[in-house]
This record gives structure tokens, C-alpha cells and sequence, in this order.
């Protein structure tokens, strides 16, 4: 059962449903059936011909807490009031995602699987190593219960290519629906206190605004340094570049443009222009953004409400922005995040799990879920319903433009263990170890890792877990 807390939070948000079912938009055309609009009656072709998902028990595995979570809850609710087949979505908070991570490998071993779970990309790639999931390539080309070409459309391409996976023949082992963006947090104020009428396009403006703010007081630097895979990513895609090369199946850090960033940092680190991150663990560079002792700050747009709450709170607030990340040509943005895959249970769940995303994905409902969690809502005609949102958080609105040209980080069985190697050889460079050798080094070891994760490896043995399993919680 919710908590007392958990049911206050579901009905704080209830009222957002009011104002997303307004919403209109071009994709839904006649070309779309929605959801509860479906045929009920099993369908007599495709891979879910003769499969009947009336009273379908659903259990789903996520990792939302607080207002996410009360806001997942009372769109499950509305989902099971509503469908025609009576299914029951039952979401089960299983702790971080890293703890959904272990109990999905200690459920593959007791065979004992929620029919719906979070998953990283990478993640879902490992689970489809025993063949676990289900290809969603076959509910997406259904002609009954698919996805129709203007709905497709209207899906930003890095959160359809992000669970493509290359070395599973192209199945598609998930759904994007809590995806978020890296991107740059500035101070505008001081900016302008500088003489700057806008946010760096290129590392060169980033490195002269961080040390004219180095300059411009005491205990000041421009940027405190975040050394996560993501970042390193990210920086990438805005050089034009890539950290994976999809044909060959191989790490990219050799590429000169992908040790763009690392370098500029390493020479504002030597000239006292950055610093490191005291703790990273408890996003202490935020803190520090937020007390001004830095000019910049780059993590996830997934924040926005943590950067808002601690400005408010530091007894100075100021003006701030969202940027894109400096680039070379254009802005290229990293598209990143959790995913809900469908394990192999009945093929009854199966239909039931696809039939909640489908409806889950509709614009009225991505209106509901963007405005509560600063997720990016999974179809870009969701803004139609989003206006009056955009106005008092054109800080989301900014972000949420950058979605025009994105890309995402490789969704691949061996990322899990690259992203950690990454981060070291960038705290290495930090160490003043020299860029070349480093990332070379590094794209060896990613190589490595490929080579160890073919697909059908084994699975990493799971850490224990004080969660319940599915049985207990269906049980329930």
C-alpha cells in the first residue's frame, strides 16, 4: 500500500490530468488509435495474435521517489480505471536504479520477473544476453496495437536510437521514458557583471569567462570539474564527434575531438581557473554554483528543480540559465536516462505491459509526467499542452529546445564497465597525466571490455538485496 505521504503527493498531482486532457495534437490523427480506443478482442495476426490481455496482473520495477513516484502512482491508477481490458499496473519502488539493477539479475536466477522494470540501455543489454526481454520491434510494427508513422515522428530520434542495440541484431529492449539532457548551468548575472551578454559558445569563451570570474573575487573559480562518462559523452557529441562507432563496434576515445573537453580542463585546472569537486557523491559543485563560488555548472536537466530550491535557499539568489554544452559547429546534445523494458513472462503481461507504455507515451500523459518530474515528455507534440510551463520555467523550455539535435551514448552490455574506466582516465588527466595517452589508453581498455561482453555473456552475479521479489509483491 502508498504511504500516507505517497497518496497526498498522488493527489496533489491529480489535478494536472484535468488540464492534460485538453491537449491536441497533430500526430494523433486518424491514422493513431489511442490506447483505450483499441480493439479488445485478441487480434488474429502479429507475434500477439490470439493473446487476450483481459485481467492482466501488471508488476512494475522503478526506482521513483517523492513526487515522481506519487505522480507514476496516479497515472497507474488512471490507467487501471480507465482501460478496457481491467489490467492492473502495480508499480513496486525497488530503491536506486542500481538496486532494480541487482534484483532484475537475482530474478533472472530465480526466474521469478516483474513485467515491467527500469533498465538503463545498457542494463537491458546485459538482461538480453539470456534473452530476456522482449524485442518491442514487434509491438512497435503490430498492426493492431503499433505505433503508427506520426507518432514515431513525433518521438525525438536519440530516445528511439538509444534502445536500438547494435549487437543484439537491432531489438529494440526498451521504451525512453525518463530521459534528460546534459547540458550547462550559468550564473546570467554575473556574466553580465562581466561584460558578457551571453553563455560560451566554444571552450575558448568558457575558459576566458571562467577566469575573468577567477578574477573578479576571492574563493572564485570559473567551473568546478565533473569527470562522469556522461560528461565526457556529451562533450564529445558537441565537437561533432563520438565515444563508439555503431559499424565496427568499438570504443572512439582516440579521437582528437573527443579530448577536446578533457584537455580544456586539465589547462584551467593547472591555471586555477577550475577546481575539483570536493564530493562529488553530494553534488557539492551544485552547492557551490549556487553560492556563486562558480560561474558554471554542468550535470542533467533532470536537476532544474535542485539548482531552483538551492539558489532560492542561499540567501542570495540570482538569475540563471541552461546552455548548451560548448560546441564546435552546432549544439549537439546528450540525450540520456532509464528506459522501461518488458521481461519474458506470459505473453498475456506482455500485451498488458505494452498496452500501459503505449497509452503512458500518449501526449495528455506526457504532459502530466514532464510537468511533474522535469523529464522530457516522449513526444514533442506534448508541448502543445505545456505552454503556461515553458513560461515559468524557461529554464526547462530552454533545455527542452535543444532537443532538435541530439544524440545518445552507446546502449551496449560493455558501457556499464567503460563508463567507470572513462571517469578514471579523466580524473587521470586531471592528475596532469598527458590527454593523448590517457584516452588511448582508455579506448584500448573499452575495447577490451567489448570484446569480454559478446552477446549471450554471462550475467554479473547479483549483490544481495533486501527488496521484495515479484511473487511477494504480486502476492500483494
Amino acid at each position: 500500500m502508498l504511504s500516507h505521504k505517497l497518496r497526498s503527493l498522488a493527489l496533489a498531482v491529480s489535478a494536472a490530468f484535468l488540464f492534460s486532457a485538453i491537449v491536441r495534437t497533430d500526430a494523433q490523427t486518424s491514422d493513431y488509435v489511442k490506447t483505450f480506443d483499441l480493439p479488445t478482442k485478441p487480434t488474429s495476426e502479429g507475434a500477439y495474435a490470439g493473446v487476450d490481455a483481459t485481467g492482466a496482473q501488471v508488476v512494475f520495477w522503478h526506482s521513483q521517489t517523492g513526487k515522481n513516484e506519487a505522480t507514476l502512482q496516479a497515472l497507474a491508477d488512471q490507467f487501471n480505471k480507465g482501460n478496457p481490458w481491467k489490467i492492473t499496473i502495480q508499480p513496486q519502488n525497488k530503491g536506486n536504479y542500481n538496486t532494480v539493477f541487482q534484483a532484475m539479475l537475482a530474478a533472472l536466477q530465480t526466474k521469478q520477473l516483474p513485467n515491467l522494470t527500469v533498465a538503463y540501455p545498457n542494463q537491458a543489454a546485459q538482461y538480453q544476453n539470456v534473452k530476456a526481454l522482449v524485442d518491442l520491434n514487434d509491438f512497435f510494427n503490430d498492426k493492431t496495437y503499433g505505433l503508427t508513422k506520426s507518432v514515431t515522428d513525433d518521438i525525438p530520434n536519440a530516445f528511439l536510437q538509444s534502445d536500438l542495440n547494435p549487437q543484439h541484431n537491432n531489438q529494440r529492449l526498451g521504451m525512453g521514458m525518463f530521459r534528460s539532457m546534459e547540458v550547462l548551468y550559468y550564473n546570467k548575472d554575473a556574466l553580465t557583471a562581466l561584460g558578457y551578454s551571453a553563455p560560451p559558445k566554444n571552450w575558448d569563451e568558457f575558459k576566458d569567462m571562467s577566469c575573468k570570474y577567477k578574477a573578479s573575487g576571492p574563493n572564485r573559480v570559473g567551473y568546478q570539474i565533473r569527470t562522469d562518462a556522461s560528461f565526457i559523452a556529451a562533450a564529445a557529441f558537441a565537437q561533432g564527434a563520438d565515444i563508439y562507432d555503431y559499424t565496427t563496434n568499438k570504443f572512439t576515445y582516440d579521437n582528437p575531438a573527443v579530448q577536446v573537453a578533457p584537455k580544456v580542463m586539465q589547462d584551467l585546472l593547472a591555471q586555477g581557473c577550475a577546481a575539483l569537486i570536493a564530493n562529488p557523491a553530494a553534488f557539492s559543485d551544485q552547492n557551490e554554483f549556487a553560492k556563486q563560488t562558480t560561474l558554471f555548472y554542468i550535470n542533467s536537466t533532470a536537476g532544474i528543480n535542485f539548482i531552483r530550491d538551492a539558489i532560492d535557499k542561499s540567501g542570495k539568489p540570482f538569475a540563471w540559465d541552461i546552455a548548451p554544452i560548448p560546441y564546435k559547429d552546432k549544439p549537439v546534445a546528450n540525450v540520456y536516462g532509464a528506459s522501461v523494458s518488458i521481461p519474458k513472462t506470459t505473453k498475456q503481461q506482455e500485451l498488458a505491459a505494452w498496452l500501459f507504455i503505449r497509452w503512458f507515451i500518449e501526449p495528455e500523459q506526457q504532459v502530466t509526467w514532464a510537468q511533474a518530474t522535469n523529464y522530457f515528455p516522449v513526444r514533442r507534440s506534448a508541448a502543445s499542452g505545456m505552454e503556461a510551463f515553458f513560461t515559468a520555467n524557461p529554464q526547462y523550455k530552454h533545455a527542452f529546445d535543444l532537443l532538435a539535435d541530439t544524440k545518445a551514448e552507446p546502449p551496449i552490455a560493455a558501457y556499464s564497465r567503460v563508463r567507470d574506466l572513462a571517469s578514471n582516465a579523466f580524473n587521470d588527466i586531471l592528475d596532469n597525466k598527458p590527454v593523448e595517452d590517457t584516452f588511448s589508453a582508455l579506448n584500448a581498455d573499452a575495447n577490451a571490455e567489448v570484446a569480454k561482453n559478446p552477446p549471450g555473456a554471462p550475467l554479473p552475479t547479483p549483490l544481495p538485496t533486501k527488496v521484495p521479489t515479484a511473487a511477494a509483491t504480486q502476492a500483494k
